[in-house]
């Protein structure tokens, strides 16, 4: 039996919980001296659910800070990449906010760019930095050894999958691809598919644990490898050999899989917490979670989705910026994990956290010893912005060969 390790990318539940008792006053803000007048901070961010606004944590900012306006600025997801793009036009235009949400996978290119302020030394005099754990600080720490990113909420991929049908069905969740496969057999029928595929927007979410985890890295050659190319074949023959998706699979991005999955069109579908509270408004305890299969060899992989914000090197207030996003991370970071859906960065926070049902909470967790980030490069906006989604599309309609999809990934890494 394979030993399941955990990855030096994902922190476990112990380290989240240790400080926890020792945390109740760790929310408090190291605050230098700001300028005489008032600091307007333009921070742009994004929630899965466009309703839900900061508007309550703002007034509760601004009214123990009277020197700091925030401009909030909801920024458009769209599957990654409008966010993405628009972020990146910003700081070449020069227009770009005085902070921002962002992910480790945009990390080189910022870096590349010399877009972002290190937060080094304002972290060191902030005193909620303990509340937050060494693992969390870790993974959001620069190649360069230096900061730029206040941790803010994560989340990670698990599968969705309907329990009360694979009861009907005398099915357990699967544990392995070969399960995966034989369920979604199994549950495609009488209208329905027993995998909502995302093959648009953001499909590196159910590409990567099966081509990652089937053992395909992004090392030279590491697509290119007979078991790297088996893994994504398998992939995307879910839809053009089997047919255990919809036919919409290929254009599918987050809304179309959470809404189908909602609907009854499919059995199984791969995302986060974020979208567990309309799946359970909709199903209620029809729907669980659970990790994400594993490969024959024991090997899987899922996405650990971190969130941060960033103040930009361009801000003419970076203090002020560095008070507010201190604050989301802080006192605020349990109000604003319930903003985003997901799961809270401070250790105070998660201890009591009630935000999920309890089986989310739990299947989260669980998936941890396999979860990873994309890899920190300046080509991974490209490979989850155009690359990947551009050629998946191409893969499930059978214009180009599976193969294909993996030369396009290897050659935008290594070519």
């Amino acid at each position: 039996m394979t030993k399941r390790m955990r990855g030096p990318d994902a922190p476990g539940r112990r380290t989240f919980l240790k400080l926890a008792g020792a945390a109740a006053l760790a929310g408090a803000v190291a605050r230098p001296a700001l300028a005489q007048g008032t600091a307007t901070v333009r921070w742009w961010y994004h929630y899965d659910n466009p309703q839900n606004t900061p508007a309550e944590l703002i007034a509760k900012f601004e009214a123990a800070n009277p020197g700091i306006k925030i401009q909030a600025e909801a920024i458009p997801w769209g599957g990654g990449t409008d966010y993405i793009n628009r972020m990146f036009s910003s700081v070449v235009a020069g227009n770009q906010p005085d902070c921002a949400m962002v992910r480790l996978s945009y990390l080189s290119r910022f870096a590349q760019m010399k877009a972002l302020e290190p937060l080094d030394g304002m972290i060191a005099n902030w005193s909620g930095k303990g509340d937050i754990s060494d693992d969390v600080w870790k993974i959001n720490r620069a190649p360069d050894g230096k900061q730029y990113y206040m941790p803010l909420h994560y989340v990670v991929i698990y599968l969705y999958y309907r329990q009360d049908l694979f009861q009907q069905a005398g099915l357990q969740p699967p544990e392995t691809f070969d399960e995966f496969l034989a369920a979604a057999k199994a549950l495609t029928k009488d209208g329905m598919y027993g995998y909502g595929m995302r093959g648009g927007a953001g499909c590196h979410d159910n590409w990567g644990p099966f081509v990652l985890g089937g053992g395909a890295t992004f090392e030279k050659g590491g697509m290119l490898t007979d078991k790297a190319l088996a893994a994504n074949r398998w992939f995307i023959e879910l839809a053009t050999k089997h047919k255990v998706v919809p036919p919409s699979a290929p254009t599918d991005a987050f809304r179309q899989i959470v809404d189908s999955f909602k609907a009854g069109r499919t059995a199984m579908t791969i995302h986060h917490i974020g979208s567990s509270a309309e799946v359970v408004a909709a199903l209620g305890d029809k729907a669980s979670a659970v990790p994400l299969p594993r490969a024959p060899d024991g090997g899987g992989w899922t996405y650990f989705g971190d969130e941060s914000n960033a103040i930009f090197s361009a801000s003419k207030n970076k203090e002020a910026a560095f008070r507010w996003i201190s604050f989301l991370s802080g006192a605020g970071n349990v109000d604003q994990a319930k903003l985003s859906g997901q799961l809270p960065v401070t250790t105070s926070g998660l201890k009591d956290w009630a935000g999920h049902p309890k089986r989310f909470v739990d299947a989260s967790f669980a998936s941890l010893p396999i979860a990873r980030t994309l890899p920190d490069n300046v080509k991974t906006p490209d490979l989850v912005g155009r690359v990947l989604p551009t050629n998946m599309q191409r893969a499930l309609t059978g214009e180009i060969n599976p193969d294909d999809l993996m030369k396009a990934v290897d050659q935008l890494f290594n070519g």
